[in-house]
């Protein structure tokens, strides 16, 4: 049942701002060890959670993994179609929680139930900073999907927001609590594999069509709010290519296969090898073609992007040295395009579909999508290297563990593994090689203080997010 029984009172930044300033940076928890003891999650412990965007799709995920520790107060969806209801019952989502007060904006819902305590953002990449913004600006805790944002600019913002809010944060790349991260941080330490000076990571995204026009419009169906599912993007009609799951092939709202996985693939090279902000990315594309009309010569004719990502990618960043470690390259490989393979890899072992191979002086090591399955190449290397102790914290659960790892350092009054210090300037150097698609062939050369291309000034207008009037940060 909705709780939008009056149409409602518009919320702009400034009423949030004054909220914001009225209200406390965090919720008041007394420690569980007064309370109760190990293992007893007193009533004071407890975290009331909303999810925010597609309840029926990777909402639900989240939702599942929350559930059994906290509480769902709200859940809130734009879309309440009939299809999106079927889902939902599915799902079990509506018997599952049926106290949940559900909404269509979440505007309202952050206006209306004051006992959230903590939201998770999980709607399309061009909504996410909008929403972390307006829940940071109340004091609320925020678990944000991957790609943090869908722009560099916003980013940088959030993760200044955070500070300032002082507020729990986790993005959703949930491989980062994963222990083949660990181990192999573990092993890089020890000396496994000396230095490193080149990277590659892949993935077999996109799993969408990208590199095409888009289709004719549609009807909006009854029961989505398009404008809402809109947010800051450029007005258009309802099309279904972008609803519910192909925006992420369109530069308005989605980051497309990188910004898909990036935050996934490239997460273990980013904490291994504690890289910074890029200094250089340079792209190549592939382009899909449409044959020629009837009657007419040739080949048919390339199709420009015109806001569309490319079916596939190669991308590649330079990052410069970190103390006593060298600089690195890291090469990105999309849309089905594997690096090399590695002449000591062993005959008939596969390379996995989405992973990362780390190049050092000593050897290689290789893992794949979330950090998981980490092994050293070749498989002798593997079997004949003395493990060091397992020093680095562990998270429970590994990545079905990464919302609750959040959650419990709300608890502690901690910090979650992949908070906002790490996931904002991650997402930044992700977000950059999406810039490079547009200026395929060239070489962009990235100031990362001023956030600034010193040899492409065109290309600073895609740092920024270009929100529509009604819609700002």
């Amino acid at each position: 049942m909705s709780n939008e029984t009056q149409p409602p009172t518009p919320v702009t930044r400034r009423s949030f701002m004054g909220t914001a300033a009225a209200t406390a940076a965090g919720i008041s928890i007394v420690p569980r060890h007064v309370l109760g003891g190990t293992g007893f999650q007193a009533p004071s412990d407890t975290v009331n959670v909303a999810i925010v965007g597609y309840i029926h799709g990777i909402g639900t995920r989240n939702l599942d993994n929350i559930a059994p520790s906290d509480n769902i107060a709200a859940l809130v969806d734009c879309d309440e179609g009939e299809a999106a209801k079927a889902a939902l019952v599915r799902t079990g989502v509506i018997d599952r929680h049926p106290k949940a007060v559900r909404y269509t904006d979440y505007r309202v819902m952050l206006e209306k139930q004051k006992d959230i305590d903590a939201v998770v953002v999980a709607t399309p990449d061009h909504t996410h900073a909008v929403i972390a913004m307006a829940a940071m600006q109340l004091g609320k805790h925020v678990y944000v999907q991957k790609p943090l944002t869908r722009t560099v600019s916003e980013a940088r913002i959030l993760t200044e927001a955070a500070r300032k809010y002082k507020v729990v944060t986790q993005m959703g790349n949930q491989g980062h609590s994963e222990e083949g991260l660990r181990l192999m941080e573990e092993w890089f330490n020890a000396g496994a594999l000396g230095a490193v000076r080149e990277v590659h990571c892949w993935t077999n995204r996109p799993i969408w069509p990208q590199g095409m026009p888009l289709p004719p419009t549609a009807p909006t169906p009854a029961g989505l709010d398009w404008d809402l599912w809109l947010g800051p993007a450029t007005s258009r009609p309802f099309n279904p290519t972008l609803h519910p799951f192909g925006w992420r092939a369109w530069q308005d709202f989605g980051a497309g296969a990188m910004g898909d996985m990036g935050c996934h693939v490239m997460d273990a090279s980013f904490q291994v090898l504690k890289l910074t902000a890029p200094t250089s990315v340079v792209a190549s594309v592939a382009y899909n073609f449409v044959p020629p009309a009837p009657g007419e010569r040739g080949y048919g004719r390339r199709i420009p992007y015109d806001g569309n990502f490319p079916p596939a990618s190669v991308i590649h960043l330079t990052f410069p040295a970190r103390g006593n470690m060298p600089p690195v390259t890291m090469h990105w490989y999309d849309g089905g395009i594997l690096p090399e393979r590695p002449e000591d890899l062993e005959p008939g072992r596969r390379m996995p579909e989405s992973g990362t191979i780390f190049v050092g002086e000593k050897g290689k090591m290789w893992c794949e999508t979330y950090s998981e399955s980490p092994r050293l190449i070749p498989e002798t290397f593997m079997t004949s290297f003395q493990r060091p102790p397992k020093t680095l914290p562990r998270v429970p659960n590994g990545r079905n563990g990464h919302e609750k790892n959040w959650l419990d350092a709300i608890r502690s009054k901690g910090q979650a593994v992949s908070h906002f210090d790490y996931a904002g300037p991650f997402t930044e150097s992700v977000l950059l090689g999406n810039i490079a698609l547009r200026f395929a062939g060239t070489r962009l050369y990235w100031d990362s203080p001023s956030m600034k291309f010193t040899n492409m000034p065109e290309a600073d207008e895609f740092v920024q997010h270009q929100y529509r009037p009604g819609w700002t940060l």
